[in-house]
C-alpha cells in the first residue's frame, strides 16, 4: 500500500498465484469472460484498457474456478495503484463460474510501451 509520507511505491501483492495449475476446460470456459472483464478496466491516465495496455502478464484458471492474475502497473508510483487491483478483483469475481480471484502485482519484468497491443498503439497514435 502507498505510504504517501515517504512517497514509496506499494509493495508487490505477494505471490498469490504461486502453485496454481491451469485447468484446460475451465480456461476455455472462463478465460474469454476474464479478458472481457479486464478489457473494461481502464488506466485513469491513459484512455486504453489494461488488457490492451499489456499490464496483464498471465491469466491462470484452475479446476475450482479460481482465477489467478499476474499483472503490473505502468509504474510503481502509478496513482491508480490503490484502485486498479481492487477493480480487477471485483470485476472478475462477478463472472459466473469464478470461485475466487488471486491477484499478484509484479514489477518484474517492468512494463513498457512494447507490451501494448497494436490496437492500443493505434489508439494512442503510436503507430
Amino acid at each position: 500500500m502507498w505510504n504517501f509520507d515517504a512517497l514509496t511505491p506499494p509493495e508487490p501483492a505477494g505471490d498469490e498465484t504461486a502453485g496454481m495449475t491451469s485447468d484446460p476446460l475451465k480456461t476455455l470456459e472462463i478465460k474469454p469472460h476474464v479478458i472481457d472483464a479486464l478489457s473494461s478496466v481502464f488506466d485513469p491516465e491513459i484512455p486504453v484498457n489494461i488488457y490492451e495496455l499489456g499490464l496483464v502478464y498471465d491469466i491462470i484458471i484452475d479446476a475450482t474456478g479460481t482465477v489467478g492474475i499476474r499483472m503490473t502497473l505502468t509504474a510503481p508510483a502509478c496513482p491508480a495503484a490503490q484502485t486498479l487491483p481492487a477493480e480487477v478483483r471485483r470485476k472478475i469475481q462477478q463472472i459466473p463460474g469464478v470461485a475466487g480471484v488471486k491477484l499478484d502485482i509484479v514489477w518484474d519484468p517492468p512494463w513498457d510501451q512494447e507490451r501494448m497491443s497494436d490496437a492500443a498503439r493505434l489508439q494512442l497514435g503510436l503507430l
